[in-house]
């Protein structure tokens, strides 16, 4: 299991006091969690698409009827506990920032008007360079990058000081860099932290939060398909600061949608010829995802998908040379409300061809919100638990999840969910469950 432990498991400390949620990124998905928090909070709304607060765990034999809601089985931080905290380098507050990206209502909106304008961001690490689409007056100035993310590393230490914070979480909820490889600076922390001196091209602002994060001690998760703390440098900080890490990219429309129906065509084995995919969104990650750079990383994210689960190397008969094309256009009047164009085509017996076409109209930042509250809770447990570096386990909730050097990531979302689960039984002592129902077998 990755997010490693120590042999003799201990019982996960108890999630006492405030959590701070610290969001890099104040636009749409940031802001429709923290307003959808909030409202949960009042009784005005329903925390819908949430494992944490919604799902259920078995435990023990299907005879058991042990089903507890997991936020019951695991000692999480409750919403009641938690502060919200933000950078951005567009000044707005969390209110006129949910105002323009017009994701929620104002029933959802004007009744905590006072709460989401208090949410102000601070000066965001922000260079044009990697966003090339967004202009930002809200931005930190430094001599180097290094100062940058010494910069980064007061902020939080005075919004856990000022909130009176227990413990802190970040989830990166900015907007997608351009690509970036990984190269010789990124190898190591000596490496990263000379790079940073040196103001390198290739160490982009989310790796300067993913550095200053792990060197607070905070857990970091990368909702973004950037780079970020993906690199052998942060990887090794992580661990060595016994802080959990996971990423890339939230898993919210399309990509969700394939993980699904994947694993389906390849458990009946049918076959696969092509799988066309095109969006169309509206908001800031639409605007951003129209310079190629920035599409350069995200296509990376989403081509990756497929052919992990497929395995074409196991089943070249199903799967070898499958065409696989991914597009993203920005239309604007589309907003939010993400539009994505599935045409699959299969193969059935005797190689006769079929069609699967999905239309899924979404709302991109209400799948996403769920996913970053989810994935603060959990982390902020890892580390409570003394899980540290790559939380594989995390994988169902993002496109591109992190693996351990020389593995290959687990895309298919019912495996992710079992190792999840999983996950969650073994830190708190409960027998994993391998649905292999033994009680049928006679000796």
């Amino acid at each position: 299991m990755q997010g490693s432990t120590s042999d003799k498991r201990s019982a996960p400390r108890p999630a006492t006091g405030t959590l701070g949620i610290l969001t890099p990124g104040l636009g749409a998905v940031a802001t429709t969690f923290m307003a959808g928090v909030e409202n949960i909070r009042r009784g005005t709304g329903s925390p819908i698409g949430s494992l944490t607060q919604m799902a259920t765990i078995r435990l023990g034999k299907r005879t058991d009827n042990r089903a507890p809601l997991i936020k019951d089985f695991v000692p999480l931080a409750e919403l009641k506990d938690i502060v919200f905290g933000a950078w951005d380098p567009i000044p707005d507050d969390a209110y006129t920032a949910a105002k323009k990206a017009g994701v929620l209502e104002d029933k959802h909106l004007e009744p905590i008007k006072d709460f989401l304008s208090a949410i102000k961001p601070m000066p965001a690490v922000f260079e044009n360079h990697y966003v090339t689409r967004l202009h930002g007056t809200n931005v930190k100035k430094g001599k180097t990058k290094r100062d940058l993310a010494e910069q980064l590393r007061q902020d939080m230490r005075d919004f856990k000081a000022k909130h009176n914070c227990d413990r802190l979480v970040i989830v990166w909820c900015a907007s997608t860099e351009i690509f970036i490889r990984p190269g010789p600076q990124h190898a190591t922390l000596e490496q990263f932290e000379k790079a940073m001196e040196n103001n390198d091209e290739v160490i982009a602002p989310s790796m300067l939060y993913a550095y200053a994060a792990l060197m607070e001690g905070v857990p970091f998760c990368n909702g973004a398909p950037n780079l970020s703390v993906d690199i052998p440098a942060l990887v090794q900080l992580a661990n060595d600061k016994g802080v959990p890490i996971s990423g890339k990219d939230f898993k919210t429309g399309q990509t969700w949608m394939k993980t699904i129906i994947a694993p389906g065509i390849k458990a009946r084995m049918l076959g696969l010829a092509g799988w066309y995919s095109t969006n169309i969104l509206g908001n800031r990650d639409g605007e951003v995802l129209d310079d190629p750079a920035s599409f350069k990383t995200k296509e990376e994210s989403k081509l990756s998908v497929l052919h992990t689960i497929l395995q074409p190397e196991k089943y070249p008969e199903l799967y070898k040379d499958f065409t696989h094309v991914v597009r993203i256009n920005y239309y604007p009047p589309r907003g939010d409300n993400k539009e994505g164009w599935d045409n699959i085509d299969i193969v059935g017996w005797m190689g006769y061809p079929m069609q699967i076409k999905v239309n899924f109209l979404c709302r991109d930042s209400i799948l996403a919100a769920p996913l970053v509250l989810d994935l603060a809770l959990f982390s902020d447990f890892a580390q409570r638990a003394g899980m540290k570096g790559i939380q594989e386990w995390l994988s169902f909730y993002y496109k591109s999840p992190m693996t351990a050097p020389g593995l290959q990531a687990e895309h298919d979302l019912f495996i992710q969910q079992t190792k999840l689960k999983n996950t969650l039984r073994h830190l708190m002592g409960e027998e994993q469950i391998t649905h292999l129902g033994l009680e049928y077998y006679q000796s």
